[in-house]
């Protein structure tokens, strides 16, 4: 069963969103497999302590997407294809690159500036975000 022990719902983003971007991240990084059993609606509910008709929605735009498959007795699976598989990952990366280039050009860095801490986090492995002091200390 898919796991939602790093799910972390963000408070900006409905949770919806959140649960299905949760799926496809999982999809693309290998960790959620085809054929692989979602929890329940009521269970994902009771796990996440929102409505059921949150996870009804993300369950259902899920399978409009292909993602996912409900069978006899409410019980879903997740649905893999190859071509799925690599327009999900371009889809996402897309979407989280646009992210971050409108946060920068709204903060009014360069395209240069983007780009160069860019470069300076992914050689850094930099998964963490600095002190609020900027001195990296806590």
């Amino acid at each position: 069963m898919i796991s939602f022990d790093t799910f972390k719902p963000d408070g900006l983003t409905p949770v919806y969103l959140q649960i299905i971007r949760h799926i496809k991240q999982g999809i693309i990084a290998g960790s959620i497999a085809d054929q692989d059993e979602m929890p329940s609606r009521r269970m994902l509910s009771a796990l996440l302590g929102v409505n059921p008709n949150t996870i009804q929605k993300a369950y259902h735009m899920l399978e409009e997407e292909g993602l996912i498959t409900s069978r006899s007795g409410a019980i879903s699976y997740v649905t893999i294809k190859d071509s799925t598989l690599r327009s999900l990952s371009l889809q996402l990366s897309t979407n989280e690159a646009l992210t971050f280039i409108n946060a920068m050009k709204q903060m009014g860095i360069t395209k240069e500036e983007a780009l160069g801490l860019i470069s300076s986090c992914w050689e850094e492995d930099a998964f963490s975000l600095p002190s609020p002091d900027n001195t990296g200390k806590e």
